[in-house]
């Protein structure tokens, strides 16, 4: 299993791209659509519009990685809001294993002013 390091963020570009598109128009896609850096240390994640293929793009120091997977009989569940969106890696696994990341919640940050 493929694992990234827990603190490198994670921003899911929501619309649909061309899968044809290979390193040069993925890291185009990022600087230009998505208004970030294509050389930062993140990863940048791409769905197709059936949502069956993942592209992940990231650089690593002195080149670039790109991952793909592609399910045979099943579609990931891709999150429907508009913009770019944030994720952790932990997020990002979920995603991968075909866990819907908009239905899971968390319990809120709660800041308590004593114990008890």
């Amino acid at each position: 299993m493929f694992q990234l390091p827990a603190d490198v963020p994670v921003y899911l570009h929501r619309a649909p791209v061309d899968f044809r598109l290979g390193i040069n128009g993925l890291a185009a896609t990022v600087e230009h659509a998505m208004q970030h850096d294509p050389l930062a240390r993140a990863v940048y994640a791409f769905c197709n519009r059936r949502c069956n293929r993942i592209k992940l793009l990231f650089w690593d120091r002195n080149g670039y990685w790109l991952l793909v997977k592609r399910l045979e009989a099943d579609r990931f569940a891709w999150p429907k809001q508009e913009a770019t969106i944030t994720l952790t890696t932990e997020q990002l696994h979920w995603l991968l294993d075909g866990i819907d990341i908009e239905a899971v919640r968390r319990h809120p940050l709660r800041h308590y002013r004593h114990a008890g």
